[in-house]
């Protein structure tokens, strides 16, 4: 590669500050938004990709084609005054200013009235290109006392400082949650903690590359960080937080923001390879339907495995085994009478004797190879296939009247769109780019992407009156705008739970807001009652909950597999669905507001140095605390209860914890520690027979309040799946807790045009000297020192 280490001045054009750089390059420095700065590097010979998928500001959804670079829509663009001297230009406007230092040339970032900059370039030697090969690299300063997150689904510790990462995506079945890398989707957003406060970065390149944050040292440069591609643009955005919250916020808001999944989707799911598998797949499904009545277990929906596809051992999209299940539609309905939604695996590449691929070779709608002419041929999991190409306009017509016939006209409700990770390792692979062809090692992630797209809106168009649900495995950024997703194939150990933890909060902190992990663990051996148990408590809070396995032995993850446990296991259910009004709140404000359900503790508690360090525990929205058994054999826990005016109450007990300490808390199996934060008020339900907004007719809100502390929370109902939720379809009851005349006076406000089954709501007070009081008409009091009312 070549470095770029001159830079002269060429005045501006629009929003950008023009540089000319080595090799014929151009670098444009803007300003976006207030708190956005961009970087966008332009070769000699022009961009190597000129679109993405993955910026959707505000929403603005980008087209199947792609957005273009130079496409500025949805910004702000702020008005931005430059000046050049002694070698500099400074470019200034919105909240930041960007000095760029000519020789060596370097780019400093500032956020207004700041002094010293939140991010710096590598004084030596921050840009190279290579024309001969495409690739690229962007190398930054960096302090010692910086902390590193983000990047998706990675394993490890919940810091990545000192870690090298491949960005790239494979199918890591029963990865080491530790040690694994690359895994399922491509993400290259880094958030960066230190001295200076926070500030993020993101590249928007699809191409295969790495991240190295302090992995490599070298004496002639300091401390440092970088990223490169192996082909691509250089194009990033710089998010000034300055706190972590701020930046996670933004980067949602830059690429779209999180789908709001109907509520049934936060209910207890179930999947198994195995089941869709077995010869009498159908008569299986009946009992596993059986199963749940009789032990009393809630399930909101029914995930297939790809077992329902096949002919012989091997998977065919679109195709259904007559000899498992003679009547699809009649499966489908018999679930939905039991309250599951049934939801479909999918897979995106057709096996070389696939009973639809000579139609598909003859649309030309599938990923080729340019050097032949023909579909690229790649390994799959049953065998070699062809992968379908959704930047063809044909391929996805094709791909949705496939969903539609075969699987929505049936009674499907959702697609899982799963081992999309698109390995084609075809150097010459070519997608058709909408008429405008690019080699696939450009965008592999834009395939899972535009797949997951087309999911959400098939069935969108199905029922356009609802809430789409879709689930992807693979993707790159603002896969979050249609789908759920997961941590993946995960392998069935103790260390799992621990590192699935940290992997889920970095997911979390990078834009996927509606996450969790195969319960019970997907690979490897069957779970021990205890871990099994341990898994279904760690796993009961995550937004998604579903059961899911593949064993060597047969043996199928289902709720009842450890009679031994078998209590406990529902108890860790039905805490869930106590919660559920809570947390179907807390997802409504994820697509809302850009706020992540999960989170560690330091995002709500950044003043705190002692929670940065904790990795085994984590905040569900701003009020719940919940740290799960990890530890093989363990009745109790050592938890850290971060500082915060008046403490901190055990949810189950009621128990007032002071915070900023370490406490040890019992922890027998099925007694999953919950905290609450003093001045919390958590609205439950008491719905433990699954999801049902009709017949929901209890609602209750606990206050955990003090004297001291003034508290505001939200309540959102609606009907379970309204397509409307933005505009009214809903209902919105906003509580507040506050002063007047010495005591602490409860009021209330509600917008939205749904009425809830329930016509009343119950305010109980777990605070010791508070009452609660209820006048018709009048605000609730709660008012220290009288009996309870």
């Amino acid at each position: 590669m070549k470095a770029l280490v001159e830079g002269r001045y060429g005045g501006r054009d629009g929003i950008w500050a023009v540089f000319t750089l080595e090799a014929g390059a151009e670098l444009r420095v803007g300003i976006v938004e207030h708190d956005i700065g961009r970087v966008l590097l332009r070769r000699g010979n022009g961009y190597r990709l000129d679109r993405g998928w993955s910026i959707a500001p505000g929403g603005l959804e980008p087209p199947y084609e792609g957005r273009l670079r130079d496409d500025l829509s949805g910004f702000t663009c702020p008005k931005a005054e430059a000046s050049e001297a002694d070698g500099k230009v400074v470019l200034t406007g919105g909240g930041l200013r960007a000095e760029v230092t000519l020789a060596p040339f370097g780019i400093a970032w500032f956020r207004s009235g700041e002094t010293t900059p939140f991010l710096h370039d590598r004084a030596t030697q921050a840009y190279f290109v290579s024309n001969k090969t495409g690739t690229l690299q962007h190398v930054m300063a960096r302090d010692k006392g910086e902390r590193h997150y983000g990047l998706g689904d990675k394993a490890g510790p919940l810091d990545h400082t000192g870690r090298r990462f491949k960005i790239d995506a494979v199918d890591p079945c029963g990865f080491d949650a530790e040690l694994s890398d690359p895994l399922y989707k491509m993400i290259p957003f880094l958030l960066v903690d230190g001295p200076t406060g926070a500030h993020g970065v993101f590249y928007d390149n699809m191409a295969v590359g790495e991240m190295d944050l302090g992995c490599t040292l070298d004496n002639y440069h300091g401390l440092f960080r970088s990223y490169s591609a192996q082909d691509g643009d250089l194009d990033f955005y710089v998010m000034a937080g300055p706190t972590i919250p701020a930046v996670v916020r933004r980067f949602s808001w830059l690429t779209g923001g999180q789908a709001f999944a109907p509520k049934w989707s936060l209910g207890f799911g179930t999947t198994s390879m195995t089941i869709a598998d077995a010869p009498d797949a159908d008569a299986r499904i009946s009992d596993f339907i059986d199963k749940c009545r009789h032990y009393d277990v809630p399930c909101d929906s029914f995930h297939f495995g790809s077992g329902y596809t096949s002919i012989g051992h091997r998977r065919y999209a679109f195709n259904w085994n007559r000899d498992k299940f003679p009547d699809p539609a009649a499966t489908m309905a018999r679930l939905k009478a039991a309250g599951m939604e049934p939801v479909t695996n999918l897979k995106p590449c057709l096996l070389d004797d696939h009973p639809r691929l000579p139609e598909a070779m003859a649309a030309d709608i599938l990923v080729r190879d340019a050097q032949t002419g023909r579909p690229a041929l790649a390994q799959f999991w049953d065998g070699l296939g062809f992968h379908m190409d959704f930047t063809n306009p044909a391929g996805r017509a094709w791909w949705r009247a496939g969903i539609k016939t075969t699987l929505l006209d049936y009674g499907v409700v959702s697609v899982w769109n799963d081992n999309n990770e698109f390995e084609i390792w075809d150097e010459d692979a070519v997608c058709d780019g909408d008429g405008r062809p690019f080699a696939q090692s450009l965008a592999r992630p834009a395939q899972p992407l535009l797949m997951t797209k087309l999911s959400y809106e098939a069935q969108q168009a199905q029922h356009p009156h609802k809430r789409p649900y879709a689930v992807t495995r693979g993707g790159a950024a603002g896969l979050w705008r249609y789908a759920q997703t997961w941590s993946g194939d995960n392998e069935t150990a103790w260390k799992t739970l621990r590192f699935n933890l940290t992997q889920g909060l970095n997911m979390s902190l990078s834009g996927m807001f509606n996450i969790g992990h195969d319960v019970g663990g997907f690979h490897g051996p069957s779970p021990t009652p205890e871990l099994f148990c341990r898994f279904v408590e760690f796993c009961s809070l995550w937004p998604r909950f579903v059961m899911n396995s593949w064993k060597d032995d047969g043996v199928v993850n289902l709720p009842w597999m450890h009679q031994s446990v078998m209590a406990e296991v529902r108890s860790a259910i039905q805490l869930r669905y106590r919660l559920m009004p809570y947390l179907y709140t807390q997802m409504w404000r994820a697509s809302l507001a850009d706020e992540p359900v999960i989170r560690p503790l330091f995002f709500d508690f950044g003043d705190d140095a002692a929670a940065r360090d904790v990795q085994d525990a984590f905040m569900l929205g701003p009020d719940v605390l919940v740290a799960p058994v990890l530890e093989e054999g363990a009745v109790a826990r050592d938890i850290y209860l971060p500082v915060h005016a008046g403490g901190w109450y055990d949810f189950h007990d009621g128990t007032h914890i002071r915070g900023g300490q370490q406490v040890k808390v019992q922890a027998p199996l099925g007694r999953l520690p919950v905290f609450v934060r003093a001045g919390a008020m958590v609205p439950l339900g008491s719905q433990f027979g699954g999801i049902d907004p009709q017949s929901d007719v209890h609602r209750e809100l606990v206050v955990f309040g003090s004297p001291a502390l003034p508290s505001s929370t939200e309540l959102y109902e609606d009907n379970g799946d309204a397509a409307s939720w933005r505009s009214g379809g809903g209902l919105v009851v906003r509580f507040t807790l506050a002063p007047q005349g010495g005591v602490l006076v409860l009021s209330y406000e509600a917008a939205g045009d749904y009425r809830p089954a329930f016509e009343e709501l119950q305010v109980r007070a777990i605070s010791p000297g508070l009452i609660i009081r209820s006048t018709p008409g009048e605000p609730i009091k709660l008012v220290p020192g009288d009996p309870f009312f």
